[in-house]
């Protein structure tokens, strides 16, 4: 028998979404690895924690004030907007939800207006993962799964927010259902605490860096402190001082103790300094993470782990694997009381293979509900009956927001690959077009919803005229592509292909050939892949480019440039 090279690699091609890169040896080094990998992971998670700081400092108040117009949340559009920006703001949805329900809770927002909030902060909480993804965009078919595995979770929020934000306006779907359930819970209680699970771990690093009074936000929400207030809690205790005239001042003793705490600089400069730290330190920790797994997941133990969580309950029952899935997911979540960080680990497993997208699926999907379970133990906090009553059925609108999500999206098998489909197709096309994967996060999370929050401001009038045809026009695209695809006789001869069309409205490599094509382009190359596989994947890239315009020069068919557009 021929002994096989110790350093070869072996990929295993199930198919380009499922392939696991299996090597010949086995690791001796994997037990120093995994103390590294959760070391790592745990540095992640504070780095992630401290990159934060930044927007509580400056941009939490100015999310805070925005909180308080009422003009902004009296449209429904302009408070999903909000959502998702003050979410991708602040990155935490726990922190742009705890605003809302102590809104909620002293009565100053009402339910109705807060729901749209919530929505948003839902899909705003997104974002952290599908930058996860791009820390895998060396190697192509990784980072086509990654991102695909990342972006399932966006195009099932969106796609609830589609189904269910127009039935809430409609309806009030969720504020009659949520204020029934409320109605029959009995609220004659004391407030129970808020338990802490990942909090008592980071809380202790965090806090020798710096101390935040976290309630200043929600205080500049409710109106009860100026704005200029600041964040940083300096102070961690205070002693009653007697004057000359006997009056009793509260003056404060002790300082907190951390690095900042007797640094008298405003809250911009040291959030901007923890900001750049931060990021530094935490693309560091996302780079060792992947090249770990890369280096870990090898040989035998990455075949056992992808049929493991990957394999389906025998029988009849294997339907019930993917609950199970989602119950782990919820399960996590509530333990590190952060569904953006159980999302970001699993993302680079999915890249390399490991977790399969339709798996990843119903993880995400737990880590959905997970979150709101959070958001209901935070309710379970408020003093008086009223004001749990009212932060309690804000966060069962979350939680309900979430279920519907998943039987709309998940029982069914047609309606459970619609997102998984339109994933694998954002996945497909930053394989092609790396570029694009910051194009979608920009898009997405910034300057689509900054537009859409700033034309919903000026009514209802103005925003159905701007967009009505816009969606009209996006209808009848659809519609056209489908019978094109399946029944192109019936169309007009024109209509049969997109060819009238010029290049740049109906494929992106006219954007890649002409703005963002270039061989000083590091941040995307094919350096960190293999040396013979990046010479395959540039060959077909350009042998998809000559395809691309004997299409045009012949038959000049729209369908066939996309799917030859996404072939490797």
């Amino acid at each position: 028998m021929t002994e096989n090279n110790s350093s070869q690699n072996e990929v295993i091609p199930i198919d380009k979404w499922n392939s696991v890169v299996v090597s010949i040896s086995e690791h001796k080094e994997s037990q120093w690895k995994a103390f590294r990998l959760v070391g790592g992971k745990n540095d992640f998670i504070h780095f992630d924690t401290k990159k934060s700081f930044f927007f509580f400092f400056q941009l939490g108040k100015i999310t805070g004030k925005a909180f308080t117009e009422g003009a902004i949340l009296s449209n429904p559009i302009a408070g999903l907007m909000l959502g998702l920006l003050a979410t991708v703001v602040v990155q935490s949805s726990s922190t742009s939800t705890s605003i809302v329900v102590s809104m909620v809770s002293s009565s100053i927002l009402p339910v109705r207006k807060a729901i749209p909030i919530i929505m948003g902060a839902n899909i705003g909480t997104s974002v952290t993962n599908t930058i996860v993804a791009l820390t895998q965009s060396g190697r192509r078919d990784e980072f086509r799964r990654a991102f695909a595995g990342a972006t399932v979770h966006d195009m099932f929020n969106w796609a609830t927010v589609i189904v269910l934000l127009p039935l809430e306006i409609a309806s009030s779907l969720l504020y009659h259902l949520t204020e029934a359930i409320t109605r029959t819970i009995s609220l004659d209680r004391k407030a129970s605490s808020n338990p802490q699970f990942l909090n008592v771990l980071t809380k202790p690093i965090t806090h020798r860096i710096i101390h935040l009074d976290e309630k200043v936000i929600q205080n500049i929400a409710l109106g009860s402190i100026e704005s200029d207030v600041s964040l940083i809690k300096r102070y961690c205790s205070y002693k009653n001082v007697t004057d000359e005239n006997a009056t009793s001042i509260l003056m404060p003793d002790k300082h907190c103790g951390f690095i900042f705490s007797k640094i008298s600089w405003p809250d911009w400069g040291v959030g901007l300094l923890l900001l750049v730290f931060s990021l530094i330190a935490l693309c560091t920790c996302l780079i060792v993470l992947v090249k770990l797994l890369q280096s870990m997941l090898k040989g035998t133990i990455s075949t056992i782990i992808h049929k493991t969580v990957n394999a389906d309950f025998p029988g009849i029952f294997h339907h019930l694997t993917p609950y199970l899935a989602m119950g782990v997911g919820c399960i996590f979540t509530i333990l590190v009381q952060s569904s953006s960080i159980f999302t970001s680990t699993l993302t680079p497993l999915v890249g390399l293979g490991i977790i399969t997208i339709e798996r990843m699926y119903p993880f995400t999907l737990g880590s959905n509900i997970g979150t709101t379970i959070t958001g209901i133990m935070a309710a379970l906090t408020a003093t008086t009956a009223l004001e749990l009553r009212n932060s309690l059925q804000i966060a069962l609108c979350h939680t309900f927001f979430n279920v519907f999500g998943i039987i709309i999206w998940f029982p069914i098998p047609i309606m459970r690959n619609v997102p998984i489909t339109l994933a694998k197709k954002l996945g497909e096309t930053t394989a092609n077009y790396r570029w694009f994967a910051i194009v979608y996060i920009v898009g997405s999370f910034f300057l689509i919803p900054l537009i859409i929050f700033g034309i919903s401001l000026a009514g209802w009038y103005v925003f159905i005229g701007v967009f009505g045809p816009m969606v009209l026009i996006g209808i009848i695209v659809i519609i056209i592509n489908f019978l094109q695809v399946h029944l192109p006789n019936i169309l007009p001869h024109r209509l049969q292909t997109w060819s009238w069309l010029p290049r740049p409205f109906r494929t992106l490599a006219w954007y890649d050939e002409h703005v963002f094509r270039s061989k000083k382009n590091l941040l995307f190359s094919n350096e960190n892949e293999p040396k013979e596989l990046a010479t395959i994947t540039n060959r077909n890239i350009e042998n998809n480019y000559s395809h691309t315009n004997a299409v045009f020069n012949e038959n000049d068919d729209f369908d066939k440039l996309s799917r030859t557009n996404t072939q490797f």
